[in-house]
């Protein structure tokens, strides 16, 4: 064999083996599972991220994901109750298979899983919704619901059929109508629009009128609530002048009392002093000094009849003195009889 023969063995061997070295060496990403084939049976021993070797020709692998991934649904018919139909342009479904669970749910369902378990369950289920509903309930009044029935559907059933399989989120976009119920579902929002600008300027007018008969109870109360303390201010006003009256009245009152008490306390002192002061003895001595006081003293029985007498002797000498009679000897006799009859004692 010469060198050119050896050679080439060498180099088909080298060649055989690079392409059974690449077909048995392959890599797994990081949040994916890889599955194994080997003669059409599934192994039960699946590889992590990172890379690996299997028999080249006879093993073949799958890679799976087990981080949460996002199925598009897309361009799903739906017939509603009253036999029209529509088209759902795109549904998105965030959905996440546990590692723990890759192998049965692989075995179960195939690799693709996702379109058993998921793409033909959302047909089914929202043709299952639409079939029950208006077009104005799908597209309208009950659109903002539809994500969360198929999401609860969708949940329901894997948990029975695919425990490790779970759905985070269900989105869905406006379905296709007909052009022209689309224009008159445009038409109908546009009245649905004034009408609610209608409501809404009602709603504004009674809350500006509601506001003003507010401001004007609020201003009612403000002006009786000065009102009442005015009124309390007078009441306190006239009850310190009241109390301040009482007052003064009490003290003049104690000071009256206070004064009567002493002179009544006075007098009666002045009567106990007169009572122990006026004595016989001392009447006595005020007599005597009360004569040794007076110039002219009377003595006698007739003192009154003397004063009369003489008042009367006095008198008719007045009118004999008027009339021009003069009698000296009537006047001397009368002269010495009223003086026989009077005793003065001068004291000097």
């Amino acid at each position: 064999m010469t060198m050119t023969h050896v050679g080439a063995v060498v180099g088909a061997v080298t060649a055989v083996m690079a392409i059974l070295l690449h077909s048995s060496i392959h890599k797994i990403e990081e949040g994916h599972l890889a599955v194994y084939y080997r003669g059409g049976a599934l192994l039960t021993a699946p590889n992590g991220p990172g890379y690996h070797i299997m028999m080249p020709f006879l093993t073949t692998y799958r890679s799976v994901q087990t981080t949460l991934q996002t199925d598009e649904i897309k361009n799903v018919p739906c017939g509603t109750s009253g036999g029209v139909m529509i088209y759902f342009d795109r549904i998105e479904v965030v959905n996440m298979l546990v590692p723990s669970s890759v192998v049965d749910t692989v075995k179960n369902y195939t690799a693709d899983y996702d379109k058993t378990l998921i793409f033909n369950k959302i047909h089914h289920e929202l043709n299952q919704f639409c079939s029950v509903h208006t077009l104005q309930e799908v597209y309208i009044e009950l659109f903002d619901i539809i994500d969360e029935n198929l999401k609860i559907a969708l949940q329901k059933d894997l948990n029975s059929m695919a425990p490790g399989l779970t759905i985070q989120a269900v989105r869905v976009t406006k379905p296709k109508i007909p052009e022209a119920i689309r224009r008159n579902f445009e038409l109908m929002e546009g009245e649905k629009t004034r009408l609610l600008v209608t409501v809404q300027t009602q709603k504004v007018v009674e809350k500006e009128a509601e506001t003003e008969r507010k401001k004007a109870v609020i201003e009612a109360q403000k002006v009786a609530e000065v009102a009442q303390i005015h009124f309390q201010q007078k009441v306190m006003e006239k009850e310190t002048e009241k109390r301040i009256s009482e007052i003064e009245d009490t003290a003049f009152l104690a000071k009256m009392k206070a004064r009567a008490d002493a002179e009544y306390y006075t007098a009666a002192k002045f009567a106990e002093a007169n009572r122990l002061k006026l004595t016989p003895e001392y009447l006595e001595l005020m007599k005597y000094q009360a004569i040794a006081a007076n110039s002219k003293i009377y003595f006698g029985q007739d003192i009154p009849n003397m004063f009369v007498e003489g008042h009367k002797m006095g008198r008719g000498r007045s009118e004999r003195a008027r009339h021009g009679e003069k009698s000296e000897g009537s006047g001397e006799g009368g002269g010495s009889q009223g003086e026989s009859k009077r005793v003065c004692l001068h004291l000097c």
